[in-house]
């Protein structure tokens, strides 16, 4: 039986950084609350709150919190990877074979705290969307939410690319501080560069790599005490991703929105890098009273057990809210006009109501986010690192390509584009599964014990 959360709390060691936790909470916390906010649901269909209301969309400079969670997870990664290098085994000189070992190690234990949880939720989504289209549904509410809850997994997807990338840019890091942040932001700019002014096509996807591995090298500095002025850090990227917004090609909406012709989310611009690097700093400059406030046993005890769960709650928010719709227009409730004075008196009410389903999911659930130690091993060989990127990159293909197709039109074949291939929800499922497999053969028997992840 797994520790209680009391335990856990209580055995914080003194050098954790119980900020990084709470960040990581916060942010996952804040994307959910802002998908149950802004989903506008009828019965025809979902649109966008913010595009019912265009008002609304600066809060979206305040609530577009994802670049924190991908800082968040650089500071993670180089103390995870930092701390297997430390614990690999001895080896006879020319033995070879030590860093493949520590690198299938590390993406193993990563892979597995996000893929569980990860396969279980397509599991459980891919039998249920099959027997209701065998039975002959799919329209209506149902069909949208079969689409679309499978959308999320593009964060998996990322987050699974930045783990691969931790072992090669973490070197570049250590050799060049800034200045390999600096290297991933300049890319950035000349892709922006080239999609803009020059008019090349395809060349913007890149930007799905610059962008978001720049905001985890951040993590990276903050791993290293090396952010020291966050509010030069938070000012000069307020300012540069409003006068990009205010004289550029970009929209003012840091997040996506339905039918517009230019993104600042898919694929990432230079807006919104510039849009982290004003959040970056921003929470850095509250750090000192959160860190205060979390010596509280009450509070970090909250915070642990949020953790705990944070992604099996993150995987079923969408699960919980389309049940909730359901059920209102399974009974009969009316459904008002989005952003009408009756809308905005139910938001409270659909928002508990998620809340309450999601929690319910969260405990169905939860036994699968929980970390599995791998057991020690003989040493692993030189052919481990090479296998664990192969699965890792498959594992990454397959995730990012169920987030585009969903599990609507299964019977029917239905695909979707992923890097121009066309890509069915079997064939992502498939290629994740295979991926994860490669990726624990590699990582087994490495003599490189990850236990629990650092933070």
């Amino acid at each position: 039986m797994g520790s209680s959360v009391r335990e856990l709390a209580g055995a914080t060691p003194a050098t954790r950084d119980r900020y990084v936790d709470l960040l990581r909470v916060a942010s996952l916390g804040a994307v959910v609350l802002g998908h149950w906010l802004m989903a506008a649901v009828t019965p025809d269909g979902v649109g966008n709150l913010l595009a019912v209301v265009p008002a609304l969309q600066p809060l979206t400079w305040l609530l577009q919190v994802m670049p924190v969670f991908f800082f968040v997870g650089g500071f993670s990664h180089a103390l995870s990877y930092r701390s297997l290098l430390r614990k690999r085994p001895e080896r006879p000189e020319g033995a070879g074979g030590s860093e493949d070992s520590v690198y299938s190690a590390f993406l193993r234990a990563r892979l597995q705290r996000l893929l569980r949880p990860t396969m279980v939720f397509v599991l459980v989504w891919g039998a249920a969307a099959l027997l209701v289209q065998l039975l002959g549904g799919g329209g209506g509410l149902t069909g949208v939410t079969l689409r679309m809850v499978t959308q999320p997994l593009w964060f998996i997807g990322i987050y699974l690319a930045m783990v691969a990338f931790t072992p090669p840019l973490l070197k570049l890091h250590e050799r060049y501080g800034w200045g390999a942040f600096a290297g991933l932001a300049g890319a950035a700019v000349a892709v922006d560069v080239l999609r803009f002014a020059a008019g090349v096509p395809y060349v913007e996807f890149l930007n799905f790599a610059f962008v978001w591995l720049a905001v985890h090298q951040l993590g990276f500095l903050r791993a290293d005490g090396r952010i020291r002025r966050p509010a030069l850090l938070a000012g000069a990227g307020l300012v540069t991703a409003g006068a990009l917004v205010a004289f550029g090609p970009y929209p003012l909406s840091m997040v996506g929105m339905p039918g517009e012709k230019v993104s600042n989310m898919a694929p990432p611009t230079l807006a919104l890098l510039c849009h982290g690097l004003w959040l970056v700093g921003a929470v850095e400059l509250l750090r000192a009273p959160a860190v205060r406030l979390l010596e509280r046993p009450r509070v970090w005890r909250t915070v642990v057990a949020a953790n705990g769960v944070a992604m099996t709650a993150f995987l079923w928010h969408l699960t919980a809210m389309f049940g909730v719709y359901g059920a209102m227009l399974a009974l009969d409730v009316e459904l008002p006009a989005p952003a009408s004075a009756a809308w905005w008196a139910q938001v409270p009410l659909r928002i508990a109501l998620a809340a309450a389903l999601t929690a319910g999911l969260v405990a169905a659930f939860r036994a699968f986010e929980r970390p599995v130690s791998a057991p020690p091993g003989a040493a692993g060989s030189t052919g481990a690192g090479p296998l664990a990127a192969l699965g890792a990159t498959l594992c990454l293909l397959g995730v990012l390509g169920l987030s585009m197709v969903g599990f609507g039109g299964l019977l029917d074949g239905r695909t979707a584009l992923l890097i121009a291939i066309p890509v069915s929800a079997p064939a992502a499922v498939a290629m994740t599964l295979g991926g994860w497999l490669l990726v624990e053969r590699a990582g087994r028997g490495t003599g490189v014990r990850a236990g629990r992840p650092a933070r």
